[in-house]
């Protein structure tokens, strides 16, 4: 006989979870959340997981919504335990991916009093989250009524906003009273809002007249209909289309390396490749180059496409359009014409003499992280997940064309290292598509508790690339002036993973030589019986040395 939670508030609140579609539900463990997972765990459709670290349960969810697109809800109990949810909430509104976060609480009046594991949760998350709410105890007047209509404008925030809605719920004891059967529950009727889109006719005319057009693609997910309105545009090279590896986005004319071609400019270059029309789609953009150059050419139009976020990330936003990219140049394709530009030759003559050379230094390159982010540009299998940390590892990948099939993520809304582990793993869990994480040693090192998880699918892959400490801030201008670097900022260590592979269950193998590397890579992505872990040893490598190296011969 199922056991249910007798707390009114938790019994409406799975009723709603499963009446919008909301299944996967991340637990961590603890008495005042206890409600919700007994109640949970015995509800019909919702599939529960239990992760143990909050910091590392809210990047689990957030990988399981960017695997699923659709929400998923991650639970806790009161005090820290929802403040360690704080790093995931932030990366999720930034990157607009739907988590519903809740909280259970001490009573109201609990709050402030030295009362064990009470904090000030109402509104913990306001400054990053597109909603917050507070339920009433089950023992306030009208409770059930105001409950279900909290509970069910929340939810609908989440979906229209896309990003992390925040329902705290006070719980008095007792907590652990059941009951076998539930109540009826009230007809529902749902009032999600969707956007509409009109194309205004002076952007029409600002296309029309504009000389030199620019699309910068910043992170996103695959999106067939958007490749192919794009294509469009540069089939007779009207315009020019910049993109990242995370962007998500191919086609042979389109700009797949923004920093190989720009990382030299001057003032002078700044004039020549300026556009006077730029569109963004997407958000956080990696290189730090193209917004050094897009904010000294200061576009004459800047037009942002998005439902939510509208940065003026260049200084120079001159139209907030609030729709999909995909509604957008669906319409405006049928408004506009569409002539060869000379400023699509310009970068087209730069792109060539850059990707000679880049070809040439790959040749005559040894065994590096450089080296290794080339090779797995070689050998990554097709249709596979490809995770990539913050960092270093995300800049070596914008250096490299991956197979075509292959969907790249990085946790660029924040851009921390905190979390890369973990979101792969929750993205692993709910993917048929094989997972593969390339991780810096300090990102992996930081993010231990991902690998705390019983469900991560056997066929998921984890590529650590040490070259022992946070070598980014060897290749960044700065750092290595000081006499804090090794100890205090780069962080030198010796750490390896094998102890920690073999506690978690992984298989294990590592290399130091491009030889072995290469007769690893293989077979490391076949089918196993367990998740593997390929350590990458490039610490006797001058890593910093070899890429900076690299954009010297691009020079020459």
């Amino acid at each position: 006989m199922k056991q249910y939670s007798s707390k009114r508030s938790i019994q409406i609140l799975a009723h709603l979870l499963k009446e919008y579609g909301i299944y996967d539900i991340v637990i961590s463990p603890g008495s005042r959340n206890a409600p919700l997972a007994i109640h949970f765990s015995e509800t019909d459709e919702l599939n529960c997981y239990s992760i143990v670290d909050e910091r590392s349960a809210g990047f689990v969810g957030l990988g399981m919504a960017k695997s699923i697109k659709k929400p998923v809800a991650i639970t806790c109990t009161s005090g820290s335990a929802a403040a360690n949810y704080y790093p995931a909430m932030t990366e999720a509104f930034y990157q607009n991916t739907p988590l519903l976060i809740l909280t259970a609480d001490r009573p109201i009046d609990y709050v402030d009093i030295f009362d064990g594991q009470t904090i000030r949760q109402k509104d913990l998350y306001q400054q990053h989250s597109y909603g917050d709410f507070q339920l009433l105890e089950d023992s306030a007047d009208n409770a059930g009524d105001e409950n279900f209509a909290i509970i069910k404008k929340a939810i609908e925030v989440c979906f229209e906003k896309q990003g992390p809605v925040h329902i705290n719920i006070p719980l008095e004891e007792p907590l652990y009273q059941m009951v076998s059967e539930l109540p009826n529950f009230p007809s529902l009727e749902k009032t999600i809002r969707e956007t509409t889109f009109e194309l205004s006719p002076n952007l029409t005319a600002e296309w029309n007249t504009s000389k030199r057009i620019m699309i910068l693609i910043g992170t996103r997910d695959y999106s067939e209909e958007l490749e192919m309105q794009l294509s469009q545009l540069v089939k007779n090279h009207s315009v020019v289309v910049l993109k990242e590896a995370n962007s998500n986005i191919k086609h042979d004319k389109f700009f797949s390396h923004i920093d190989r071609y720009i990382f030299n400019f001057n003032d002078e270059d700044y004039k020549t490749f300026a556009p006077d029309l730029l569109i963004t789609i997407g958000q956080n953009v990696v290189s730090k180059k193209i917004k050094q150059f897009l904010r000294k050419a200061s576009p004459k139009n800047h037009w942002h496409i998005h439902e939510v976020w509208h940065p003026d990330t260049f200084f120079c936003l001159t139209e907030k359009i609030k729709t999909t990219p995909e509604k957008f140049f669906a319409k405006l394709l049928k408004n506009i014409t569409l002539e060869p530009s000379a400023y699509f030759n310009l970068w087209d003559i730069l792109r060539d003499k850059r990707d000679l050379k880049h070809t040439d230094y790959c040749l005559q390159t040894n065994f590096s992280d450089f080296k290794l982010f080339e090779l797995l540009s070689e050998k990554l299998p097709e249709n596979i997940n490809l995770h990539i940390s913050n960092s270093s590892a995300i800049r070596y990948a914008q250096l490299f064309d991956f197979p075509r099939t292959i969907g790249i993520f990085c946790n660029r809304g924040t851009s921390g290292i905190d979390g890369s582990t973990s979101t792969a793993m929750g993205f692993a869990m709910k993917n048929e598509r094989q997972t593969v994480l390339v991780t810096g040693d300090v990102s992996f090192f930081y993010d231990i508790n991902g690998l705390w998880n019983n469900y991560i699918p056997p066929y998921t892959r984890i590529i650590i690339f040490n070259n022992g400490g946070g070598d980014i801030f060897n290749i960044i201008p700065g750092p290595s002036s000081t006499n804090a670097l090794e100890e205090f900022i780069l962080t030198k260590h010796h750490k390896n993973a094998e102890h920690l592979a073999q506690h978690f269950g992984f298989s294990y193998t590592k290399v130091d030589d491009e030889e072995t590397l290469l007769r690893i890579l293989d077979n490391f992505f076949k089918p196993d019986e367990k998740a593997k872990i390929l350590e990458v040893d490039t610490s006797t490598v001058e890593n910093a040395e070899v890429l900076k190296n690299y954009f010297e011969f691009l020079k020459s």
